[in-house]
């Protein structure tokens, strides 16, 4: 089933101190992985409220899905959020994520909803429908692959997001590498061990080398 790291949210502190409506969310989850916690790499619990979309906990979730490649799984889908842009956030968050109430939504689904509930993509549609109908009145062709080649701008600017987003993991995996160094494992091949017992994937998949690890350690 691949790994998971698990996000429960109680929202008052009594719920949180008394674990009222949290078991209850291990439970759906746990019979959504069929009763297997192996799969989990990592599990963290919200004290707050529904409507705010700062949650430091939610984030060091998400952060936790880039370290491991591994995807967020709640109970109930509205153990996020009933609002649609922090939905939105999460999608472009670049995380996969599984309701066990819900296990056909997904980031790219909701995301979807999200935005045709808000009054916002109504006006872009429209705007957007207005401008195709200007261009082709010019006389431009739409849709479908004319032949046209990746000029350099564009090829320049793939580079760049390739890049943003390798600096931005290295940035996830700073704090795992800081707690591997204070444990007394300091070299390149040593760190690469670590991260591969650790079972946190290579920036291209597979296992960590000491090349690895210094690209990464210059990334961040």
């Amino acid at each position: 089933m691949g790994k998971f790291v698990a996000y429960y949210r109680v929202s008052t502190a009594t719920q949180g101190a008394s674990g009222l409506g949290l078991e209850a969310q291990r439970e759906a989850v746990a019979r959504f992985l069929d009763g297997s916690s192996s799969n989990i790499v990592a599990e963290f619990t919200e004290i707050e409220s529904g409507r705010r979309a700062d949650r430091p906990e939610l984030a060091g979730a998400i952060q936790a899905c880039r370290i491991y490649g591994a995807r967020l799984v709640i109970a109930k889908l509205d153990r996020l959020s009933r609002d649609a842009h922090f939905l939105l956030g999460l999608e472009k968050a670049g995380v996969d994520f599984v309701a066990a109430d819900m296990p056909n939504a997904n980031r790219l689904t909701v995301g979807i909803m999200a935005m045709v509930a808000e009054e916002e993509r109504r006006m872009i549609s429209a705007r957007t429908k207005a401008a195709l109908q200007a261009a082709k009145a010019r006389g431009a062709v739409l849709g479908g692959n004319r032949g046209s080649k990746i000029t350099k701008e564009a090829g320049e600017a793939g580079r760049a997001l390739q890049a943003a987003r390798a600096a931005g993991r290295a940035q996830d995996l700073t704090p795992v590498i800081a707690a591997i160094r204070a444990a007394g494992t300091t070299s390149l091949g040593g760190i690469a061990r670590a991260l591969n017992a650790r079972g946190i994937p290579a920036p291209r998949g597979g296992a960590w080398s000491d090349v690895q690890v210094r690209r990464t350690l210059l990334q961040a």
